[in-house]
């Protein structure tokens, strides 16, 4: 069985090199990275259902008492935040600028579905981000709709609503299938089976980034200032909001799920609003969406020191 495990065994004790081979690959290999993108949903679906596999039911559900916490985050971070900024926007006279366009866009989404395996590969317990990208997704319909009444210029409300209740249909269906597996078949795996669904995810992983990154190669070589301008502006947005909730929890004593709410603040599932959008915004937001996806992938490296901590502060 460890033969047979081998590759995936493999691929989980070198994740962080395996996301990196994916951004690269995002960026060299323009015309896969065009084909991969008609496959997002499928390895989306599989990548939820890895994860909900590892975790398990009894994990991902949690404690009773921890639920109005995780509540009260989620609302914090799709709603109260997205809704400052706005209202701070406006009151520069900012909004319409495709950078603020994009920010909104990002602090009013959900978690992205990777968000457990980041926690993974940053030394750390997933079951927090899992619960948080469950819960986070299922409000997402009720958090949206004032980012939607305040910029109506995003899109119809309709539109994105229903993409938001599809990927939660899309959640449901993969966590279900992978509780039943994991209660039904896999009641005790064994370490290296869990290894080897850590390792499938990270695989599942690499090769999502390269659909998502199809607009950031056509810049980097013909545009390469165009490029580094909005890699700055999602490396900074990323890693700030991360930095800044993991801290904050931490000061509020929250050390065991401080890591799972940076990495759920600062990655979020912006792709799933592109639906909603009009043709003129779409084209600055494609590569803010590429762009984002690196920060995102290195996560585990670049913060890999300040996560650390909170595992020597949580002890």
């Amino acid at each position: 069985m460890t033969t047979v495990l081998a590759p995936l065994l493999f691929a989980a004790r070198h994740g962080r090199i395996f996301l990196m081979a994916g951004l690269a690959a995002g960026i060299l290999l323009q015309d896969v990275a065009f084909a991969m993108k008609a496959f997002l949903p499928e390895i989306v679906a599989l990548l939820l259902f890895l994860t909900a596999l590892r975790i398990g039911p009894r994990n991902a559900v949690g404690a009773v008492r921890d639920l109005p916490a995780t509540i009260g985050l989620v609302l914090a971070l799709q709603f109260a935040i997205p809704v400052v900024a706005i209202l701070a926007m406006i009151g520069f006279g900012w909004i319409g600028h495709p950078i603020a366009m994009s920010l909104v866009l990002m602090l009013s989404a959900s978690s992205i579905s990777g968000s457990p395996n980041l926690v993974i590969l940053a030394g750390h317990d997933p079951a927090p981000a899992l619960r948080m990208l469950i819960i986070g997704t299922a409000l997402l319909p009720l958090t949206v709709l004032a980012p939607l009444w305040l910029l109506p210029e995003l899109g119809s409300a309709a539109e994105v609503l229903h993409a938001s209740s599809r990927l939660m249909l899309v959640i449901a269906g993969a966590g279900i299938a992978a509780f039943l597996i994991r209660g039904l078949v896999l009641k005790h795996p064994s370490e290296d089976a869990l290894r080897a669904m850590d390792g499938a995810a990270v695989v599942a992983m690499a090769i999502i980034v390269v659909g998502l990154m199809s607009a950031v190669g056509p810049a980097l070589f013909h545009t390469p200032g165009r490029f580094v301008f909005w890699l700055a502006v999602a490396s900074a947005a990323n890693f700030t909001l991360q930095i800044a909730t993991t801290t904050a929890m931490r000061a509020l004593g929250r050390h065991d799920d401080s890591v799972a709410g940076g990495v759920v603040a600062g990655n979020r599932n912006i792709a799933l609003f592109l639906v909603a959008l009009p043709a003129s915004v779409t084209n600055p937001l494609l590569l803010f969406i590429g762009c984002y996806q690196i920060p995102m992938y290195l996560t585990p490296i670049v913060l890999r020191r300040f996560y650390a901590r909170s595992r020597n502060q949580g002890k």
